[in-house]
């Protein structure tokens, strides 16, 4: 790294978290520093100056909460309803920041704009390093001329901090990629799923496991169903286990020199006769022989280094730790400085790392201190360096003590243990291992074989053990008259113990009578339940997730309700997370199975090595796990007879699961939701807002259609936009011959063939006999023309428009009389008083003014209305509107939605309740009456309903 100019320059410094800016910060300035307020309250600005390379610099510290930047759907997409879940492995996604960190945002552009390096100090993962490049987007943005650089460091210390600022680096493009290509597809594949088994599932069965079973969602997460496989596959297996009896002859024999217990070299039999036979021969001829005796040295070695995921297993068995309890306590020691990073797949250390330096730190412990003392001794040839566990992520050491403790006051008991254990650990891959003899004695009893095994550790040389082991058979004394102890690491390491049997003192040819010979029964016994440290390891052979990740995903299934987990730390699957898995393995794709995760996360390394691109692993790993999911979808009865084992079926009705609404527009009536395209129970369809009955904006669709599907096409001439196109299939025998079947549309008023359509269905769709209008029989025996008056009655689009809007006779056929009171004179029309535009008349069908007349004004928005006759006897002569004399009774709209007067003028109009109303081509207009057409009610509140 060359330095900067003669001046100082300013360096912007971005860790992860406030607590390690903090620190960095601390150590950097030596404790002179000058602290002051960011934009946000908990990210504050640390100031002081530093020197890199002998380059002067004022250097700025602050920092993030993690990741600063969030992955989701575009807005129209995130709605559970608003698409099919199917068009999520391909829908558009962003990733910005979200509200609760602009704050963040503003202060890393504010003081990016003043700076001319910006110094990366994040997590050395590849998590981290994607959240370095979110913060490269957000300074850049600000200031496009940064030197960027990444520091890389592995504990909050001073040798570290400063070694790390003084060999600057770059940061990794391929770690974010590969970690980018992980969030998007966890992102699609999660929601995907979870929208489908969540809308499936959750309304056709009572299931009330988080006491509020309306708002329950059932997740699916690509990690999170592989590890709740490993816990039901267990269960099934101790499910399936059938105790089965047995027999087995145990033998002892007791001397000066203690009790030796011989095992059946058999085992055990299953047939109980057989098993009788065998041992009364051996009662009959109770003698044993000495046949053989192997005496064999063995070694004890001490553990690898500390990873993630030992340090997990180790306290979940050592401490009945939880997973994810022991990364937030281990992140807090962090932290403070008192250990290494704690999330590493490395397990070997580097040969530049000062190991004596470490282990010099504990020797004033009082408890452990002796033990570091004795390993940093030469006399007591007790230092072996650290094995190699083969695993290097080339991030992070293993995890270390860095820091001498005897105890902080605000350390909890399990901070405490958490230490000791990492120190203990250290320590102790640091020693020699354990030495220790092995005997074996065979004998024979009327032909069948018995054995016995006992060990002692030793403390004499590995070489003059060797001898000794060859003299014992002839020298008749018992080991321990011989042998001391020779614990070596395990002398510090409490958590591990090498114990075992004393034999006596046997010799080849020796014969004996046992002092007891029994025929024993037993049953087979299952498999226990998975314990938390047995579940890591399957995740850990299966690729599933990362050492950091894993407890999350553990985590996500308790909360979820899939699995519970006992004192002992053991999981067993709920009757939910028992039923998913069942029914994704009767589909026959094993979701529940780890191996299609497995080859994600062997594609994600590829990625950050830069043997595949981010792009190729989206498009595999998406067309593969979307084929599942259709398949899943087609096989979805599986899963619904699974569900069906274990909980009863709900009489609530099921929410849209079969036919999901998909956004179509924004709603320019509410401006707070999004319209969408529904299908009724009748099976028409119509476009309508989501915010029902808050918000009645609809539009409804020609009956003529059979299907109909939102597609990705968006319309470039209607406005509000975004207005996404919509592909429709019309049945042949409701629409003319020269119209196609199918045909892409838009609602939002542009589309003429879609208005043709429209007016053809309001006389031929077979859909108007489900909504009894003024006039037409219970029974809905009013029909439509025969099909050949469709083609006869055509009527081109240009003529519907919202200037000029058609009435119905009340057989159905168009009529030619029609009113538009903007081509009346001027001379003795009503004029509105707050637009100054001509006003219709209109005839009211309500108990209290049926018959009575009114005038209102064209303009749905405009609130101004008069009764004619309060106008009659206000004006001179009772002078009135011309254009009321063309008025069509209000029975002429009977059987139209909404009648001819619901097609007014484009603009946004809102009734006294607050319903609001479109036109077939998509404008807002005032609220009517579904049933007459009559914009003083609804249709609930209609007269004429039946």
């Amino acid at each position: 790294m060359q330095p900067g100019g003669g001046g100082a320059i300013r360096v912007l410094n971005v860790a992860e978290k406030p607590s390690v800016a903090k620190a960095v910060a601390g150590i950097l300035s030596r404790g002179s520093m000058q602290s002051r307020a960011g934009r946000s309250q908990y990210n504050r600005v640390f100031e002081f100056n530093y020197a890199i390379h002998g380059q002067a610099c004022r250097m700025l510290v602050t920092s993030v909460t993690g990741h600063l930047m969030e992955l989701e759907f575009e807005d129209r997409f995130r709605r559970w309803h608003s698409c099919d879940p199917a068009d999520l492995f391909h829908a558009p996604v962003r990733k910005s920041v979200p509200q609760d960190k602009q704050a963040i945002r503003q202060t890393l552009e504010e003081e990016a704009r003043r700076c001319q390096w910006l110094v990366l100090w994040l997590d050395c993962d590849r998590e981290g390093e994607n959240i370095a490049y979110e913060v490269i987007e957000v300074c850049t943005g600000a200031n496009s001329h940064l030197n960027i650089w990444r520091a890389r460091f592995s504990a909050l210390i001073d040798r570290e901090i400063h070694e790390s600022v003084q060999h600057l680096g770059r940061p990794n493009k391929l770690f974010a990629d590969a970690v980018d290509a992980r969030q998007e597809i966890d992102l699609r594949i999660g929601a995907s799923f979870t929208r489908f088994q969540t809308m499936l599932l959750k309304d056709a069965f009572v299931i009330d496991v988080t006491g509020d079973g309306r708002n329950l969602v059932l997740s699916y997460g690509p990690c999170q169903f592989p590890t709740l496989g490993f816990i039901v596959e267990r269960f099934w297996e101790i499910q399936a286990h059938e105790p089965e009896e047995f027999w087995t002859i145990n033998c002892t024999h007791t001397s000066d020199e203690g009790t030796a217990s011989f095992g059946w070299i058999r085992g055990h039999l299953f047939d109980y006769p057989s098993a009788v036979i065998l041992y009364e021969m051996c009662v009959e001829e109770p003698m044993a022989t000495v046949q053989n005796v192997r005496n064999q040295e063995k070694l004890k070695y001490p553990p690898y280094p500390l990873s993630t995921l030992e340090l997990q297993k180790r306290a979940s068995r050592y401490f009945r730790m939880s997973s994810e309890h022991t990364m937030k306590v281990a992140e807090e020691l962090y932290q403070a400085g008192f250990i290494s990073y704690p999330r590493t797949e490395t397990d070997n250390f580097s040969p530049n790392t000062d190991l004596h330096a470490i282990v010099r730190e504990q020797v004033e412990h009082p408890v452990w201190g002796s033990y570091a003392h004795r390993l940093l001794t030469p006399e007591e040839r007790l230092w072996r360096n650290p094995s190699n566990g083969g695993h290097d992520d080339k991030a992070h050491p293993p995890i270390h003590p860095t820091k001498f403790s005897r105890g902080e006051n605000n350390w909890s008991q399990d901070h405490n243990k958490l230490y000791e254990l990492v120190v203990r650990h250290f320590l102790a891959c640091c020693s020699q291992p354990a030495v220790g003899a092995e005997t074996t004695v065979e004998i024979d009893i009327a032909g069948e074989q018995f054995t016995a095994s006992g060990r002692v550790v030793l403390a004499v040389s590995i070489l003059f053990s060797y001898i000794l082991l060859l003299l014992l058979p002839f020298n008749r004394l018992p080991v321990p008259s011989i042998l001391q102890a020779a614990k070596n690491y395990l002398d510090v390491y409490r958590f591990d113990s090498w114990g075992g049997t004393l034999l006596p003192t046997y010799n080849i040819g020796q014969q004996f009578v046992p002092t007891t010979l029994t025929l024993d029964s037993g049953v087979t016994r299952p498999l226990p339940l998975l314990a938390e440290a047995d579940l890591l390891s399957c995740m850990d052979k299966a690729g599933i997730g990362t050492d950091a990740t894993m407890h999350d995903h553990i985590k996500k299934l308790l909360d979820r309700c899939y699995a519970t987990k006992d004192e002992n730390t053991r999981f067993s699957p709920t009757n939910l997370g028992e039923a998913l898995v069942m029914g994704y393995d009767e589909m026959g794709y094993e979701l529940w199975k780890p191996y299609l995760r497995s080859m994600m996360e062997a594609d994600m390394k590829s990625v950050s090595i830069g043997t595949k691109s981010k792009s190729e692993v989206l498009e595999s790993c998406l067309q593969q796990m979307k084929a599942c999911f259709l398949d899943a979808r087609v096989n979805k009865a599986k899963l619904l007879d699974a569900m069906g084992i274990f909980f009863a079926r709900s009489s609530r009705p099921i929410n849209e699961t079969q036919n999901p609404v998909q956004a179509v527009r924004p709603c320019a009536a509410c401006r707070e939701s999004e319209m969408a395209l529904k299908q009724r129970q009748t099976g028409e369809f119509m476009v309508g807002c989501r915010s029902y009955p808050q918000c009645r904006n609809v539009v409804w669709l020609p009956g003529s259609i059979s299907e109909a599907s939102v597609t990705n096409q968006v319309c470039p001439i209607c406005t509000p936009g975004p207005v996404y196109k919509i592909q429709f299939k019309f049945r042949r025998r409701d629409i003319p011959p020269n119209f196609d079947v199918d045909h892409l549309g838009c609602v939002g008023g542009c589309d003429d063939i879609l208005k043709e359509l429209m007016e053809i269905s309001r006389f031929g769709s077979r859909s108007q006999a489900a909504t009894p209008a003024r006039g037409q029989t219970p029974n809905g025996a009013r029909q439509g023309p025969p099909r050949q008056d469709l083609h006869t009655n055509f009527r081109p689009a240009g003529q519907l428009n919202n200037e000029n809007p058609s009435s119905m006779h009340s057989q159905g056929f168009r009529s030619t009389h029609t009113q538009n009171p903007s081509n009346a004179s001027d001379a003795g029309q009503v004029l509105c008083t707050s637009c100054g535009e001509p006003c219709i008349l209109r005839i009211a069908n309500t108990d209290a003014n049926r018959g009575r007349k009114f005038y209102k004004c064209q303009d749905p928005g405009c609130g101004f209305f008069k009764w004619e006759d309060e106008l009659e006897n206000a004006m001179p002569g009772g002078r009135r509107g011309r254009g009321s004399s063309r008025q069509a009774p209000a029975s002429a709209s009977a059987g139209q939605r909404g009648g001819a007067q619901a097609r007014g003028r484009r603009g946004r109009g809102r009734n006294a309740d607050g319903g609001m109303f479109v036109s077939a081509t998509g404008d807002t207009v005032s609220g009517c009456c579904f049933t007459c057409g009559d914009p003083s009610h609804f249709a609930n509140a209609c007269p004429n309903r039946r």
